[in-house]
């Protein structure tokens, strides 16, 4: 006879075990915490992480096998967007810094450190332009080890799609940073990552 109340060694197929939930965490809270807090910053990232397992615990659906990474890292990047008016007047307010003070006489450390804060305030201030998804897109391949197919399985994407809004979104930041077209380098440490 079934039981049609709780029963904690029962699952449903988008529920877990508590064991289960225990060793999906373990495996993944860090990589999730250190996402959220490239971000939207450490303050907050502790927060937004026990939100992504709240959600991953109440929701119904379940991730498939090998796949329960890029599947939070989906649910991290839907809690994000709920911040995203936030970040992007971060991301504004960041391209309109003024650069920082020089502290030493090395004129050509200077100088790089100037370059640097200039070309941070320009893809800052890109990044702030890009729709939601491409922002995400572009996101979550530099702050995370996911690659185009963890990336659409995160974004719920074909990876077609994945690839042509990273395109989209390289293409766009070279424009803004006065950079030279697609190189050898970059094609390389695209295909390290891609497989």
């Amino acid at each position: 006879m079934r039981r049609r109340h709780g029963n904690a060694d029962r699952t449903s197929p988008g529920t877990r075990a508590p064991a289960d939930w225990a060793a999906l965490f373990d495996a993944n809270h860090n990589a999730i915490w250190r996402y959220l807090s490239r971000r939207a910053g450490p303050t907050v990232a502790d927060d937004l992480a026990g939100e992504v397992f709240l959600r991953a615990l109440r929701s119904t659906a379940a991730p498939a096998e090998g796949n329960e990474r890029a599947w939070l890292y989906g649910i991290a990047t839907n809690v994000l967007r709920e911040r995203s008016r936030k970040e992007i007047r971060r991301l504004r307010a960041y391209a309109r810094v003024a650069a920082p003070g020089v502290e030493s006489v090395d004129q050509e450390a200077a100088a790089e450190r100037v370059d640097a804060a200039a070309m941070a305030r320009a893809v800052a201030g890109e990044l702030s332009g890009l729709n939601a998804v491409e922002r995400d897109t572009f996101l979550m391949f530099a702050l995370t080890e996911l690659d185009y197919e963890g990336i659409a399985v995160a974004t719920g994407v074909p990876v077609g799609t994945v690839r042509s809004r990273l395109h989209r979104t390289r293409r766009r930041l070279r424009q803004a940073l006065g950079e030279e077209p697609f190189d050898a380098d970059e094609a390389r440490t695209i295909q390290t990552r891609t497989g």
